[in-house]
């Protein structure tokens, strides 16, 4: 009876890990959906396609703080190695050089920080626009696949 008991606990162990790897991988697919998202509302600002709105930019730079705040934690070292559904995935370079992926979001985060501080129109928004999506891009170049 208690071999039986220990099993069955450890299976729900093991299954409640799984459960919380894959957690954090859809919460990272939430976030980057959201940037992508708010990212592509400042671009057809910055392009002249929608009037500038401060409201609009401002839920973007929230949502790209918010990113910032969290990603750090959402790659444990369980979590390496997972392939989600979708058409990317975090490379195995985020476990392999923790600081360099460190620093790119710290990169992002100050870059989000002075732009937030800076953009009040449509002149400050294109100026700052391009920071930030070098600072997004420059981490999926390095640290995420393209899943095939």
């Amino acid at each position: 009876m208690i071999r039986t008991v220990v099993v069955v606990g450890t299976l729900l162990l093991g299954v409640g890990a799984v459960v919380a790897q894959q957690d954090t991988v859809n919460q990272v697919q939430t976030l980057m959906k959201g940037n992508g998202k708010n990212a592509g509302a400042l671009a057809a600002m910055v392009k002249g396609d929608k009037p500038y709105d401060q409201a609009t930019v401002d839920t973007a730079l929230a949502q790209f703080e918010d990113t910032a705040k969290k990603l750090p934690m959402l790659f444990p070292d369980s979590a390496k190695g997972l392939k989600p559904e979708g058409d990317y995935s975090a490379s195995p370079k985020i476990w392999e050089d923790k600081a360099g992926f460190e620093a790119q979001i710290v990169n992002f985060s100050k870059t989000v920080a002075d732009a937030k501080a800076k953009i009040k129109d449509l002149d400050t928004l294109k100026a700052a626009f391009p920071g930030i999506g070098k600072a997004c891009g420059g981490c999926h170049e390095t640290f995420r696949l393209k899943n095939t």
